[in-house]
């Protein structure tokens, strides 16, 4: 016997919202049927849960990226920086954990199928597909706008790196040796360097 599950993704002008993305209205019978559904139930919302909090990182780091152009003192701009990369090494984890919990029920999806009622193409499956791909888009639309993101902070930063070299050192460097300053934490040595000649020049 396959429960009746009722469910609602919300999607505006392409925009994912955080809250009432994925709504579910369970009608659960007492049957041997119960646990599998109730499993199924708690998966969704414990990967929907996640997914928010990535969508609550994002902003953050949307704000510390703008926090970062205002920034004129080293020690400030070191701070935002190391703020940004924790937020990304907890995005890189949490979405790490999505993808495994997303694989993980679509896998229980397909075996629910062999539950008589549940095969495919009935109801209780089409339902439980629709889900589960709710949650999958909704998830993908984040980890798009993430990489988007993390790539426009990167080229900002580089470039912001480069006019910095040619202000103190009046010279145009090539970008592999831009990138390489940059992860050995050089560039910030750079922004010290540019501060103090334009103390000198007051």
């Amino acid at each position: 016997m396959c429960l009746t599950i009722l469910w609602r993704s919300d999607v505006n002008n392409g925009q994912t919202s955080r809250h009432g993305d994925i709504e579910m209205a369970l009608q659960v019978p007492r049957s041997n049927s119960d646990m599998g559904m109730e499993a199924f139930n708690k998966q969704i919302h414990e990967a929907d849960e996640q997914v928010d909090k990535l969508y609550v990182l994002l902003q953050k780091l949307k704000e510390a990226n703008e926090e970062s152009k205002a920034v004129t003192k080293a020690d400030a701009m070191k701070a935002i920086k190391k703020r940004m990369e924790t937020y990304v090494d907890e995005v890189g984890k949490i979405a790490l954990g999505v993808k495994t919990r997303i694989e993980a029920i679509n896998k229980d999806n397909l075996n629910n199928r062999q539950k008589p009622g549940c095969e495919k193409g009935t109801g209780i499956d089409r339902a439980m597909m629709n889900m589960a791909n709710a949650l999958t888009k909704k998830f993908k639309n984040l980890t798009i706008q993430f990489q988007t993101l993390r790539q426009r902070i990167q080229d900002e930063y580089r470039e912001v790196v480069e006019r910095r070299v040619i202000t103190v050192t009046g010279t145009r460097l090539d970008d592999e040796t831009i990138v390489h300053m940059i992860e050995t934490g050089n560039s910030e040595q750079i922004f010290q360097q540019e501060i103090l000649e334009a103390g000198r020049g007051q």
